[in-house]
């Protein structure tokens, strides 16, 4: 099952090329800044969540999808968890001597959310920012020191996500965190529908040439293991997500720029890129003289 944001909030289930707007039927009340899937992801968690199922949603209004606007699934997770240097070959091609089992994991801020269809803004003329294209597992379950065999048992689903990134000296916290650095979607496939998520194939475009291209089976920490490690760190609720690392051709982006992150059996993400607002790094706030 795909779910999605669309319209302001409103929760869907995608059909075909039709939304079923199960706003009313999966969620009560306001879902605040959180949005009505995630929502949803804790209803399931406590077993509370209504049925899904076709039977129970005859007669719910469906809207084209050509009509709608989709929005990010999850616009504000509780947490967004990154994995750097997962992949062998894009640890060769920025030639770093470490990979995710020596640096662990790191935290980007959720205000750095935005959804398909939205504009990456470029903070800097001066300084490289690089399209990220990831696989993106969202949580379902409390998850505390969960062994690899039992891992995917705390997934809710899987989406795409670009992790884009500055290259300047920061932290990669903050090299990664600025407002809509983070563009998820366009929906979320359930666990279900994706049994191994470690065996699926990857593919990033920029101005429509490709540049990343492979197969989640080359990750370094697999999705299991990443999440083992990851819950041994960090309690992991209902509604983080995890972006499970970039392979290879990670490259600059720039003013007018297209970026296609396509991910099989889970979607097709496309945003934009602006920098008419960029500035020269000297001009940052907080610069020192030196």
């Amino acid at each position: 099952m795909r779910l999605a944001l669309f319209n302001d909030g409103r929760l869907a289930i995608v059909d075909g090329e039709d939304l079923i707007d199960v706003t009313e039927h999966l969620t009560t009340g306001d879902p605040g800044a959180a949005g009505a899937l995630h929502q949803h992801i804790e209803n399931v968690a406590r077993g509370g969540a209504a049925r899904t199922e076709p039977a129970g949603l005859t007669g719910l209004p469906r809207i084209p999808l050509s009509d709608a606007v989709l929005e990010a699934p999850l616009p504000r997770p509780g947490k967004i968890i990154g994995a750097p240097v997962n992949y062998l070959d894009h640890k060769a091609e920025m030639e770093y001597t470490t990979t995710v089992a020596d640096l662990g994991v790191f935290l980007k801020a959720n205000s750095s959310v935005i959804g398909p269809g939205q504009d990456i803004v470029l903070p800097y003329t001066d300084k490289r920012t690089d399209q990220e294209g990831e696989l993106g597992v969202v949580i379902g379950r409390t998850a505390q020191h969960v062994g690899v065999d039992e891992a995917l048992d705390h997934v809710f689903g899987y989406t795409c996500v670009l992790d884009i990134t500055v290259r300047s000296g920061e932290d990669r916290s903050t090299r990664k965190s600025f407002d809509t650095f983070t563009p998820i979607g366009p929906w979320i496939v359930t666990a279900d529908e994706i049994p191994d998520p470690d065996s699926l194939g990857l593919r990033c475009d920029v101005g429509g040439t490709t540049r990343q291209r492979t197969n989640t089976a080359d990750l370094i920490f697999g999705v299991r293991e990443l999440i083992a490690y990851t819950s041994s760190v960090m309690t992991l609720h209902p509604g983080d997500v995890i972006a499970t690392g970039t392979p290879a051709g990670v490259g600059p982006i720039g003013h007018g720029d297209r970026v296609v992150l396509e991910i099989e059996r889970v979607g097709r993400l496309e945003v934009g890129v602006d920098g008419s607002e960029a500035v020269p790094y000297t001009q940052r706030p907080g610069r020192r003289a030196r």
